[in-house]
């Protein structure tokens, strides 16, 4: 099949069976952030043949994708696994959605496009953990720097004082921009003037990001810079490039053997449970990048884990990795609502059909106007102090005294769903950044379309429960300084009726969810290491042929919104793959 695809033509297969019979020599399964950047640089070289293979449909099905300011309609929807978690505990026994994309770009192309490379020492701890002084912040500093493309916010308004240009790129794949202005800027920046415990930080992508600031967004010309816009696209007339969607990886395929260890080198495909089943091979390398969620369940499905959990399903273990699936890690949110005084909000975009169409038309026209950005505007990022209660029995789990505990989001509406149908609002939404908890991904069935059992465990620590609790506080704070005191009326709904620690922590086990950050579920250990799934050069420990390049292989989730790491995490991994 031949389709039209980002305005370029390009050979896009929707059907297995009329792929080439040419041999590929690397397969790279899943077209998200690893998968793109991979199929990108593989196929730089000639003599490569690459097959990317996607599970969802191309990008272009779901005219919202490019709008940054949807991008809160874009799941459930077809581009989305729209997957939903086990019951949690910490979160009083609620199951919560849990959408990943799935789709060319993979969650790039779903995500809220918030672009922060994280604390330099959650890198110096991945090269301590690993024993590569490859992953310290010092040697990922250039690649950071170098995926991306920093262009003018979509308003053009001057970001002097907003970001400093000297750690930032001009021709990298990536187009990023500091946010358009907002009604609540001033106040933002006038409470850091105010309340020493949140202070400015000119650019938390320095490497400290610790304090509030202006946001960077994978935003470019007021649209979207997913994966596949910034990778796929460019790339997209390479003849020796194919790629193949709406179509499903079920295992991994063992081809033989070498110095004792399995070798897998193929893929078996199907488009449906009820459909056939075709199977390619790869003279080098299988890849896989199907993320945090899918890749430990093919891993599985394909006799790779832990041996009591496939038994349990009659699969056969070739490679025994009792870590695959475990380790589990996410960020925890809180929407923090206030009623604020004002005549407008972003919440009367939603409730006017008019307003919403005619926003829309705008930036159908020019890429310009509220739909240009997201629904939230500045960020920051702090940490418990250092007399904290908790640290009394609980070791810092962060990476080092720059690295935060927990950050702030700001949006200017109510940021919950459903959405109030009257009133105005902001919120100020607590994130937990660097939980204890730790949960996991296991067999649900041995049938590759049944969803995994997904476990994040949410709140299930002290740790956790404790730091998105004063998150909370730290919220209340805010919102109570002078530079708000005409403005914000009061905390709305839930949030006003939580008065002691006691009644916040039933507040945010009642409403807290997922921020979409899983991690570490395939984690990345030292070469020999009887623990962990992958070693440093991203292979699957006592296999041969087989690399996993996504969220699945950091040991920790970044303190961060992580597709800014996540982009340098797979350049690093297509220059040791291409060079091996």
């Amino acid at each position: 099949a031949v389709l039209f695809l980002k305005s370029v033509w390009a050979a896009v297969y929707t059907d297995p069976s009329t792929l080439p019979n040419a041999p590929y020599t690397y397969i790279i399964v899943g077209a998200g952030l690893g998968g793109s950047v991979l199929a990108n640089r593989l196929s730089a070289n000639p003599n490569n043949r690459v097959l990317l293979i996607e599970a969802g449909p191309s990008d272009t099905v779901d005219p919202f994708i490019p709008v940054p300011f949807l991008a809160t309609t874009l799941a459930p929807s077809v581009v989305s696994w729209n997957y939903t978690t086990v019951p949690q505990t910490g979160l009083g026994g609620r199951s919560i959605a849990y959408p990943r994309g799935r789709t060319l770009g993979g969650s790039t192309s779903i995500n809220f496009m918030v672009w922060t490379r994280g604390p330099a020492s959650d890198f110096d701890r991945l090269a301590h953990v690993t024993g590569d002084s490859g992953w310290s912040w010092n040697s990922l500093r250039s690649t950071l720097i170098g995926v991306e493309t920093l262009v003018a916010p979509p308003d053009g308004h001057d970001t002097t004082g907003e970001i400093n240009l000297a750690i930032h790129c001009s021709n990298g794949p990536v187009k990023i921009s500091v946010q358009d202005t907002t009604a609540l800027d001033s106040r933002i920046f006038n409470t850091t003037t105010q309340l020493a415990e949140f202070p400015f930080n000119e650019d938390m992508n320095s490497g400290n990001p610790l304090g509030i600031g202006w946001t960077q967004y994978s935003i470019g010309g007021g649209q979207r810079s997913s994966a596949s816009v910034s990778y796929l696209t460019p790339v997209l007339s390479r003849s020796n490039l194919d790629i193949l969607i709406n179509t499903q990886v079920t295992k991994v395929v063992r081809t033989g053997t070498q110095g004792g260890l399995p070798i897998f080198r193929g893929v078996e495909i199907a488009q449906s449970a009820s459909g056939p089943l075709f199977t390619r091979n790869a003279t080098k390398e299988v890849i896989l990048a199907a993320g945090a969620v899918n890749t430990p369940q093919l891993l599985m499905l394909s006799g790779i884990g832990d041996s009591a959990q496939l038994s349990q399903f009659n699969i056969q273990t070739i490679v025994k990795l009792p870590d695959v699936g475990k380790n589990m890690q996410d960020h925890v949110v809180l929407s923090n609502v206030f009623s604020v005084n004002s005549n407008f909000t972003n919440d009367d975009i939603g409730r006017n059909p008019t307003l919403f169409l005619n926003d829309l038309a705008q930036w159908g026209q020019s890429y310009t106007g509220p739909f240009a950005s997201t629904a939230t505007s500045e960020i920051g990022w702090l940490r418990l102090p250092k007399n904290a209660t908790i640290f009394k029995t609980v070791n810092d789990p962060s990476s080092g005294p720059h690295a935060p505990h927990y950050e702030f989001i700001f949006a200017f509406a109510s940021f919950v769903d459903p959405p109030p149908t009257t009133g105005h609002f902001m919120t100020i939404a607590s994130n937990l950044i660097t939980p204890t908890s730790r949960g996991s991904i296991t067999l649900a069935s041995a049938n590759p379309f049944d969803a995994p059992n997904i476990d994040p465990a949410l709140l299930n620590s002290d740790f956790d429960i404790f730091t998105i609790r004063e998150g909370v506080k730290a919220a209340l704070r805010f919102a109570a300084a002078p530079a708000w005191k005409d403005y914000v009326i009061g905390p709305f709904g839930a949030l006003a009726e939580a008065k002691t620690d006691a009644q916040i922590e039933a507040y945010a086990r009642n409403h807290a969810a997922t921020v979409f950050h899983p991690f570490s579920t395939a984690f990345m250990s030292p070469n020999g290491s009887p623990h962990g799934v992958v070693n440093p050069d991203f292979g699957v420990k006592k296999t041969v042929g087989l690399r996993i390049v996504d969220a699945s292989v950091l040991p920790y989730v970044p303190a961060a919104h992580p597709q800014a790491a996540l982009y340098a995490v797979a350049e690093r991994a297509a220059k040791l793959i291409a060079a091996n």
